[in-house]
C-alpha cells in the first residue's frame, strides 16, 4: 500500500527517527485509523530498518495504549500492535514514547479541534498539573528533549511514559 522505493535512495545513512505522524481516532472507523497508524508507520520503518540499521526509532503512541491488542478500546489496540511490530524490527534500539496530556510550547499547535480546545481550557493549569501530575502530563519541549536524548544515550525502557519522558528530557 505504501511504497517508498522512489525515495529509498534519500533514506538513507541516518542514525534516528523520530516518527511523530498521527491522527486522532475520533469518528474513525477501525480500517482507516490503522491504515495510517499500523500501516504507514511499518512501512516507513521497514524501509528505514532495512536501510539503517543502526538507527534508533522513536515512535510517539500515546498513554493507555493497549499492548495486549485485546482491549475495548479501538485506537490503544491498533497502537499498540504498531508498537509491538516496530519493537521487532531490526533497529539498533526502538522508543515508544507514551506520553499524556502534552503542554504545547514554543509555539506549537494542534489542528485537530477537540485537542485545541482542551489546550483552550487547560493552559492555565498545566504547569501546575505538570508539579502535581508528573506521571500524566509533560511539554513539547520536553517530548523534543527527550527523542534527542534516546539517541543519544539509549534509555533504560523502551516504553516510555510521561515521567520517563521528562526525566530524559532533565538529563539531556
Amino acid at each position: 500500500m505504501y511504497d517508498y522505493t522512489a525515495v529509498e535512495p534519500q533514506l538513507t545513512g541516518f542514525d534516528a527517527c523520530f516518527f511523530c505522524l498521527g491522527v486522532s481516532s475520533v469518528g474513525m472507523k477501525e480500517d482507516a485509523y490503522r491504515r495510517v497508524t499500523y500501516d504507514l508507520t511499518l512501512a516507513a520503518a521497514t524501509v528505514l530498518a532495512r536501510l539503517n540499521p543502526r538507527m534508533t526509532f522513536a515512535y510517539v503512541t500515546g498513554s493507555g495504549t493497549d499492548s495486549s491488542e485485546r482491549g475495548r478500546s479501538m485506537w490503544a489496540r491498533v497502537k499498540g500492535a504498531t508498537e509491538n511490530a516496530l519493537l521487532k524490527l531490526p533497529f539498533r534500539a526502538a522508543y515508544m514514547f507514551r506520553p499524556g496530556a502534552i503542554q504545547p510550547l514554543h509555539g506549537a499547535n494542534t489542528k485537530t479541534p477537540l485537542y485545541k480546545a482542551g489546550i483552550v481550557l487547560l493552559t492555565p493549569v498545566f504547569g501546575l498539573a505538570r508539579r502535581l501530575w508528573p506521571h500524566l502530563v509533560t511539554t513539547t519541549e520536553n517530548m523534543g528533549l527527550a527523542m534527542l536524548a534516546v539517541a543519544r544515550h539509549g534509555a533504560p525502557r523502551q516504553v516510555l511514559d510521561p515521567v520517563d519522558i521528562n526525566e530524559l528530557a532533565a538529563r539531556g
